[in-house]
């Protein structure tokens, strides 16, 4: 019961706090361009706004266009239940492992897409063809390279794959684990729609893809989108430092351990969210045609740092 709850308490923080990181990544940004920018808690603003407004459907949408928010938010809260965020011990580990959650990811981003094909419009087509093939090789590259180290755990459980790193961090010292990072990393960008893959900040519409997805959404639906991604964010920002740098991470219920391992994850977030900052400072937008060829990197490494792995065991 105790560990069930907290996990409960660990999606719950997960998924109240996924907003600031988004606040603190804009912030941060605006500081590195001289700007004054939005506080932090803008973001929540903007959704409690959101929420209270009316909607505006086209006539030519079907079920599918209202069922696509609900849809993709379950999926992505489930996603976040399995991912290890102030304990080792996972709660989330007797409900999936990683196979689980990269089928909710997808499930999640196939319904985004189905949402943005629905209403007919020749935005929402474009920027949903594009996700799917974004999504071809990014969701593969990220499975692959949680594979690497789930390999030399000898388990697909996220919980047991950082629990082998805290007990034998000899296992995080090689090129296998380094490789698998920078895949990771890499379709992080893309997954979540970040600079060089796409610009979140945009509105121009032959550069859309997430954005695009979403124009025909307002209102409640648009909040709930919005969420969702903001959700996506911090889930795979939390993933990439509590799989490959788990250490902090609190090893038993303990208050004190539990307060150590909350403070843990915030700076290790922080940290990779302001090192995501910088980045989107100091890179220009790829070419749509240039992407596939980035994430075709990001695949080779994770399938380079799989391999390694059946040599480093």
């Amino acid at each position: 019961m105790s560990s069930a709850l907290l996990a409960a308490g660990e999606l719950v923080l997960l998924v109240a706090a996924a907003p600031a990181v988004v606040g603190y990544v804009r912030w941060l940004k605006a500081r590195l361009q001289g700007r004054r920018g939005a506080p932090v808690v803008q973001p929540y603003r903007e959704l409690r706004k959101t929420f209270g407004k009316g909607m505006v459907i086209a006539d030519s949408t079907s079920w599918i266009f209202h069922v696509a928010p609900a849809v993709v938010v379950a999926a992505t809260v489930a996603a976040a239940a399995l991912v290890p965020v102030v304990s080792a011990g996972q709660a989330g580990d007797q409900l999936g492992d990683l196979f689980a959650l990269m089928a909710l990811l997808i499930l999640g981003t196939i319904f985004l897409a189905l949402g943005g094909l629905d209403p007919g419009t020749a935005f929402g087509g474009m920027g949903s063809s594009r996700e799917m093939t974004v999504a071809a090789l990014t969701e593969p590259t990220i499975a692959i390279a949680i594979l690497a180290l789930a390999l030399t755990a000898g388990s697909t459980t996220l919980g047991a794959i950082t629990g082998t790193l805290l007990a034998t961090p000899a296992h995080a010292i090689g090129p296998g684990h380094a490789l698998a990072f920078a895949a990771f990393l890499i379709a992080l960008l893309a997954e979540t729609g970040r600079l060089p893959v796409d610009n979140p900040a945009t509105h121009l519409e032959l550069t859309m893809i997430h954005e695009a997805m979403i124009l025909e959404y307002s209102g409640p639906y648009l909040a709930l989108l919005e969420w969702a991604a903001a959700i996506k964010l911090t889930l795979l920002l939390t993933l990439a430092v509590n799989l490959f740098v788990p250490w902090g991470m609190a090893t038993s219920a303990a208050p004190v351990a539990l307060a150590a391992g909350l403070g843990a994850v915030g700076i290790k977030v922080a940290a990779l969210a302001t090192l995501l900052a910088v980045l989107e400072t100091r890179v220009a937008k790829l070419r749509l045609f240039r992407v596939p060829e980035l994430l075709a990197l990001s695949f080779t490494l994770a399938l380079l740092a799989a391999t390694s792995s059946f040599f480093t065991r």
